[in-house]
């Protein structure tokens, strides 16, 4: 008898996945995305410097860093229902503390609730949950629930413009903490199966290195593609923060340069629709190769600085991102047993949202002093390193 089988009776999965796809949806609306439309009204009427309004983001990150492996133990013990269910009343605090900050300091430990929200309801604490519940049989669940998920710009721009627009930014952030309350809550109580029993092999306790979580080689493994996830997500968050920036700097038009930006979004879903249909049917390991490949080709071809050519790269770029996405779930519970899966999701997760808070700041750094170009070259260079690292991963299944 497997895992899932003993803890869960059976599970509707398509109406689990579509589910957790829309609270995924609000959730990354409301933090990661957040700051793209309510920075500059939130920067205008306070008086803040727009550095401190969009710092709150990467200190979100970093607290959701240091919270991450906490979370992936108890999803570990208890299933992801409860953890899911707090990261709701936590963004619904941290929104409505947002929308009453008066000062930076409130703002601040607005998005430090929001950090420890998003390290319990984001994508990690979703695989989480999914891995916990069908073991290795969750990629497809996987799949389909990022598919839903990379939705969430698509959406969450325009209904955040919007509302920022009819009601102001203060209101738009109660309008965001109710939906978490009223909406993201209930989903997450009532339509995600809880675990009555304890899984029967150990699961990680407590806050283990990677050499505590397997033996020699797998320790390795593990050290590997943490490191690979982790640049990836340096190289990611530099490119998607600076993007219109590397185009206007390589002579691309303003309207185009939009226009190149707005591919990233569909090319991810249709790589992921295409992960979801074909790859499937391919080791994690080689979905992960596919995906660091297509991200090296893509920003290699923007070099060239030519717009039709940009179109392209931007198009293999978004692909490639949206295939790693998955990756990132999917590759651990491949190669290492299911037991654990949710303590080292969150051991993964804290270097790589460190990364994603560092990566802004670093892409910077090299574009103002040295240009779009080198930028580019710097990250085509460490993209290469992990392609290559890519190669060291084995394409059997997993080793216990």
């Amino acid at each position: 008898m497997t895992l899932p089988e003993q803890i869960h009776p059976p599970i509707n999965r398509s109406r689990l996945v579509w589910a957790m796809g829309f609270t995924q949806i609000l959730a990354w609306g409301s933090t990661y995305y957040l700051p793209a439309v309510l920075a500059s009204p939130i920067a205008k009427e306070t008086g803040w410097s727009i550095t401190n309004v969009v710092g709150g983001l990467s200190w979100g990150l970093l607290v959701a860093g240091a919270s991450s492996p906490a979370v992936g133990r108890q999803i570990d013990r208890h299933g992801g229902r409860s953890v899911l269910a707090a990261s709701s009343l936590l963004l619904a605090l941290g929104m409505l503390l947002m929308g009453l900050a008066g000062n930076v300091a409130t703002y601040y430990v607005a998005w430090t609730l929001i950090g420890v929200a998003m390290a319990a309801g984001l994508y990690d604490a979703a695989f989480s949950t999914l891995g916990r519940l069908f073991g290795e049989g969750a990629r497809t669940s996987i799949t389909g629930l990022t598919l839903l998920g990379g939705f969430a710009s698509t959406i969450g721009w325009p209904v955040i413009a919007g509302l920022e627009s009819w009601i102001g930014w203060r209101n738009a952030c109660f309008v965001l903490a109710a939906a978490h309350l009223l909406i993201g809550l209930p989903i997450h109580s009532l339509l995600i199966p809880g675990s009555t029993k304890q899984p029967p092999h150990p699961v990680i306790t407590e806050s283990p290195s990677a050499s505590e979580l397997h033996p020699k080689t797998t320790n390795y493994l593990f050290l590997l593609i943490g490191a690979m996830l982790t640049v990836l997500a340096l190289v990611v968050s530099g490119i998607s923060v600076h993007l219109l920036n590397v185009l206007k700097q390589l002579g691309i038009a303003t309207a185009v340069a939009l226009a190149i930006g707005m591919v990233i979004g569909p090319s991810q879903v249709l790589a992921r629709v295409a992960e979801f249909s074909i790859g499937r049917n391919l080791h994690p390991t080689w979905s992960a190769r596919v995906g660091v490949f297509l991200c090296l080709v893509g920003l290699g071809l923007l070099i060239s600085g030519m717009p039709w050519m940009a179109f392209v790269a931007i198009a293999l770029y978004g692909a490639g991102n949206g295939i790693l996405t998955i990756a990132r779930g999917t590759l651990p519970l491949a190669l290492f047993a299911p037991q654990g899966y949710g303590a080292r999701m969150g051991l993964l997760a804290r270097p790589v949202l460190v990364a994603q808070a560092g990566g802004p700041i670093a892409a910077a750094f090299v574009l103002q002093n040295f240009g779009a170009s080198a930028l580019l070259v710097v990250m085509c260079g460490l993209v290469l390193l992990c392609f290559i690292a890519s190669w060291r991963l084995p394409t059997t299944r997993r080793t216990d």
